[in-house]
């Protein structure tokens, strides 16, 4: 599925993505400053997280809680300086959890995830308008 979408519209797009995917991992990639994080602030308040919600950066996950209770996990991979860092933080027990798993720059642990997750590409199509792709 594509969708060119403006910033201003990640509500619509966020409620789309959620509609969509039937697991609870999903990969986000992109450039650099093409607004994952942007993204996943918009699904995070769709889902109904209480939380403030950033980038993990240099924590490389933050954990957040729903109104429902529920936890979601929010990676970032970006500054993952080898795979023996994810199994550091506990990446095996994140995935397996059941919980939503949000994974920006998820190339460095690829070979560790499960089966069915689904692929989110964005794509800069100028200034304010982005190109999405969710692969399942």
């Amino acid at each position: 599925m594509e969708i060119e979408y403006s910033l201003t519209e990640l509500d619509q797009v966020s409620k789309i993505i959620l509609d969509h995917c039937e697991v609870p991992v999903l990969l986000f990639n992109a450039p650099m400053g093409a607004g994952k994080t942007t993204l996943i602030k918009a699904l995070c308040e769709t889902i109904g997280v209480r939380d403030s919600v950033s980038s993990p950066t240099f924590s490389l996950v933050n954990t957040y809680k729903t109104l429902q209770d529920q936890l979601l996990f929010h990676f970032d991979f970006y500054r993952l300086n080898s795979i023996d860092e994810a199994f550091d933080i506990g990446i095996e027990e994140y995935l397996d959890s059941g919980h939503r798993c949000l994974i920006e720059w998820p190339d460095m642990i690829r070979t560790l995830l499960p089966a069915s997750v689904h692929e989110i590409r964005i794509e800069i199509l100028g200034q304010e308008s982005r190109k999405l792709t969710l692969d399942k």
